[in-house]
């Protein structure tokens, strides 16, 4: 048995994660911030992976509580202000479930997007102080604040490192966060060159790999964006026309690597229709959102050749060696009326949840995301 399959049987989900969010091998998030005709704000995001991980939906009511542990420091607890709902995934080794997307009842929503180049401040530690381990940021942020202005006061006076998924300091969590609020503030939280920056967000998009503000300097390449057809041209007395309309987005990345994605993430959330009311906003987010959507095979990467990879996507074509990255769920949130809305890869609708019906849950509940799959229905219901 090689090095792969002996981490996957014993560590299961997260050996998994490490072992295919690496700098070799693709890793695709999308998230982005849209606001309709009033200002309100929306926010959305795929998670792609090359493998189906046991993902639940899961609801926090106000005063849950919760710990975060970081080695040779004392557990950080906390009970939350906010009651939030969320995707959340087991920790094999802790049996916490982890936040990897979410929305609280103060209407801020926060994401967390795979980054391999992760590498966060060394532990210096006084060792009587209680740290937050950065894989906790989701509850934490989402328990605690009602907007990314208080979690960036709050991140100032709390240290946070960045902990190994696996013993003995291997596979240090590759994520970094990003957090948008009912007012369109966003931030991210990223942890690179063994410092944690906390970066404005003002466009709301990010992706994956390079940093955060390498994305940001990459825009400057693409000033000429509009989403103006330009259809006709003469040259010298002759006038050429396109036959259709569409040509604006000519000049879009088109592949779906982070750096493509961001650029047209960029694009997409600032040019889509500014719809005048929230239900056509979630539809005119969803169809944002599709433009993100990768189906199986549509890109195969031969670099990762261990034979964990039969487990990463089991008989697709025959070929031991397929690693394919696909939309593993799309979430929505409308940061205003509190809603979120999931499709899993399963299924051809969303799932809604109307966090002001929940809080009249007083305690938590998790409800794994297979049970939603291939149906349109009321989550809300679900947990009632």
């Amino acid at each position: 048995m090689n090095k792969s399959a002996i981490l996957w049987k014993k560590y299961g989900v997260a050996a998994m994660i490490g072992l295919l969010i690496t700098p070799n091998v693709a890793q695709a998030c999308t998230s982005l911030l849209y606001q309709d005709d009033n200002g309100a704000s929306y926010a959305g995001r795929t998670m792609e992976l090359p493998m189906p991980l046991p993902y639940e939906v899961s609801y926090y009511p106000s005063g849950s509580s919760f710990n975060s542990m970081v080695k040779k420091q004392p557990e950080l607890k906390y009970q939350s202000k906010y009651a939030f709902i969320s995707l959340t995934v087991p920790d094999p080794i802790s049996a916490d479930l982890k936040v990897v997307e979410g929305l609280n009842e103060a209407g801020m929503s926060f994401s967390l997007l795979a980054f391999a180049s992760t590498e966060g401040p060394r532990d210096m530690l006084d060792k009587t102080q209680a740290v937050l381990a950065a894989i906790d940021l989701g509850a934490w942020t989402l328990s605690n604040f009602k907007s990314v202005a208080e979690v960036k006061a709050a991140l100032s006076k709390q240290p946070v490192l960045v902990t190994a998924l696996l013993p003995l300091g291997l596979m240090k969590t590759p994520f970094h966060y990003t957090l948008h609020d009912a007012t369109g503030a966003s931030i991210v939280i990223e942890f690179a060159n063994g410092k944690q920056n906390i970066i404005d967000n003002p466009l709301g998009v990010m992706t994956n790999g390079p940093e955060f503000q390498w994305h940001q300097t990459n825009l400057n390449n693409y000033t000429f964006l509009s989403n103006k057809d330009h259809s006709t041209l003469t040259l010298n007395g002759v006038r050429l026309q396109q036959p259709d309309s569409g040509i604006a987005t000519v000049a879009l990345p088109a592949s779906n690597t982070s750096v493509g994605r961001f650029v047209r993430a960029v694009y997409y959330s600032q040019f889509a229709e500014k719809s005048k009311t929230p239900a056509e906003a979630v539809l005119t987010l969803a169809h944002i959102m599709n433009n993100f959507d990768r189906p199986r095979g549509i890109s195969i990467d031969d670099r990762f050749t261990e034979s964990v990879e039969n487990i990463a996507a089991p008989g697709v074509t025959g070929d031991e060696l397929y690693t394919t990255e696909y939309t593993s769920w799309t979430a929505l949130s409308d940061l205003k009326q509190l809603k979120f809305y999931i499709r899993s890869y399963g299924s051809i609708n969303y799932v809604d949840f109307d966090l002001a019906q929940l809080q009249n849950l007083t305690v938590k509940k998790s409800i794994p995301l297979k049970n939603f799959t291939d149906i349109a229905a009321n989550g809300t219901q679900a947990f009632e």
